[in-house]
Order: C-alpha cells, then sequence, then structure tokens
C-alpha cells in the first residue's frame, strides 16, 4: 500500500484585543482563510463564545488565552504560555489597545500612562518575544493596528494619536529591517469604526456624537482588509477612500497646514 504523504499543517495566528470588535472580526477572517487561532483578552466568557463559534464553523484549533496585557510582565506570560503549550506561531496580530478622547489636561498622569504601556510598550514587547522565532524560521507575518490618527496630531486625541504615530513608525521601520528575512510587518490604520471602545468614546463626547455615518467606517470591511495586507505583506493598508485621501494629504501637506486643519476639528471636539 502506497504511504499517504503527511497533510501540510495549518498556521497559527495570535490575535490580542480579541474578544470584540475589530479583533473579534480579524479572528474571523483568519479562521475563513483556515488558519488555527489563539485568542487573547481580558474577557474569557467572550473568547470561549468566539472560540466555539470558530471550532463549529470551521473545524480549527482554537486556544483561548485569557490575559491582560495591560499588567506588567504580562507579555512574556502569555509568550511562555504558548511556548509551554508548543504553540508556533506564524501571525501576530496586535490588536490589544486602548483610546481615550478629550482635552490633555482633563486626563490624569496615570491614564496616559495607562494607554502610553498597552499601546506602545505592551505591543513593542510583544513584537520583540514573537518575532525573534519567526527569523529563525525565515517566515512569519506581524500586523500592527494602528490608526488614521498615526498621520497627524489629533488635538483632543493627543497622547492616542501619538501612541499611534509610533506604531507605525515602528511597522515601518522594521519592515525594511526585516526585509529579507521571511518575515512581513504590516500597520492597519482603520479611521473612526463602530466597535464597542468608539461608541464608548461617542457617548462620553457630544462633539463625537454627532459625527455622521458615513465617517464611521464597518467593523466587518476594516477586518477584511487588515487581513488581505497582512497576507499581501504590504506595508501600510488605510481602509476607506475618505481615509486613505486623508492621510496622503497628511503626509503631503505642510506640518503648519495639518496642525491648523486639525487643530480647528480637534478644539471642537473637546
Amino acid at each position: 500500500m502506497a504511504r499517504r504523504s503527511k497533510p501540510p499543517a495549518r498556521e497559527t495566528a495570535l490575535i490580542t484585543g480579541a474578544s470584540g470588535g475589530i479583533g473579534a472580526s480579524l479572528a474571523r477572517q483568519f479562521a475563513c482563510g483556515g488558519f488555527d487561532l489563539v485568542l487573547v483578552a481580558r474577557s474569557r466568557d467572550k473568547l470561549e463564545e468566539l472560540a466555539e463559534e470558530i471550532r463549529a464553523e470551521h473545524g480549527l484549533n482554537v486556544t483561548v488565552l485569557p490575559a491582560d496585557l495591560s499588567v506588567h510582565g504580562a507579555p512574556k506570560t502569555l509568550f511562555d504560555a504558548v511556548k509551554k503549550k508548543k504553540l508556533e506561531i506564524d501571525i501576530l496580530v496586535n490588536n490589544a489597545g486602548v483610546l481615550e478622547m478629550g482635552a490633555f489636561a482633563a486626563m490624569t498622569p496615570e491614564r496616559h500612562q495607562e494607554l502610553i504601556n498597552l499601546n506602545v510598550v505592551v505591543l513593542t514587547d510583544m513584537v520583540s518575544r514573537f518575532v525573534e522565532p519567526m527569523i529563525e524560521r525565515g517566515r512569519g507575518r506581524i500586523l500592527n493596528v494602528a490608526s488614521i490618527a498615526a498621520f497627524q496630531p489629533v488635538p483632543s486625541l493627543a497622547t492616542y494619536a501619538a501612541t499611534k504615530a509610533y506604531v507605525l513608525s515602528l511597522t515601518e521601520s522594521l519592515s525594511e529591517e526585516l526585509k529579507h528575512s521571511g518575515v512581513t510587518v504590516t500597520a492597519l490604520c482603520p479611521g473612526i469604526t463602530e466597535t464597542g471602545m468608539v461608541a464608548q468614546a461617542r457617548e462620553a463626547n457630544p462633539a463625537a456624537s454627532q459625527l455622521p455615518p458615513f465617517m464611521i467606517g464597518d467593523v466587518d470591511d476594516v477586518a477584511a482588509q487588515g487581513y488581505a495586507a497582512c497576507m499581501a505583506g504590504e506595508v501600510i493598508r488605510v481602509p476607506g477612500a475618505l481615509n486613505y485621501a486623508a492621510s496622503i494629504a497628511a503626509r503631503a501637506a505642510p506640518k503648519w497646514a495639518v496642525r491648523a486643519v486639525t487643530g480647528m476639528m480637534g478644539r471642537f471636539a473637546i
């Protein structure tokens, strides 16, 4: 009897902030692509619910690892847990993040640090730990969820925009540094997207609640574009024609002009 060839092993994607919003939609996108998943977020119940849905629909292996990544040392603990389970992460999706809208001076120093910690420190820690095995294997992908706010200063979102500018810069730098390594790094830069986090910001801020519907992106479309960009090895993907035009204008226009426009809009939102 002829020996059957061993079927190729499925690749695995680890997604942070996977309990809802863009993260959950990205998990569904990667599941449709046939990837086994490692889902990370604080809420075990929401992760388990999503995992059961994906297992039932796609028959994939889905590992749930609840974790509060804002806790000191959490990225290392997560990396060690993945290693202990002998899981090989082929794609790292850094989606976990936090947004706060309002006047910079009205926010506490502790809140500013929370934004910087999760959006910058934790993301960097995750990349630095998971990229090393990818480089050793000569293949891998990283998808960092940034924001359209990364392209310009945004009064009323000063710290958030600054953290996302860091994410974009880190992504662009690593994409060049790792160009011949077999590892690609992509930044997904959505505009305002209908997620739970944005809904909370709109409820808390009267100006934000008046945003017209055409300015608010669909979460599934954003995730689909993020998945496509990651798989294609694109460096930057900005979903939505309006957002894309704004990102081009922000890079092409003089800094003073960008500040004038975003300043006028940002002050209105405070």
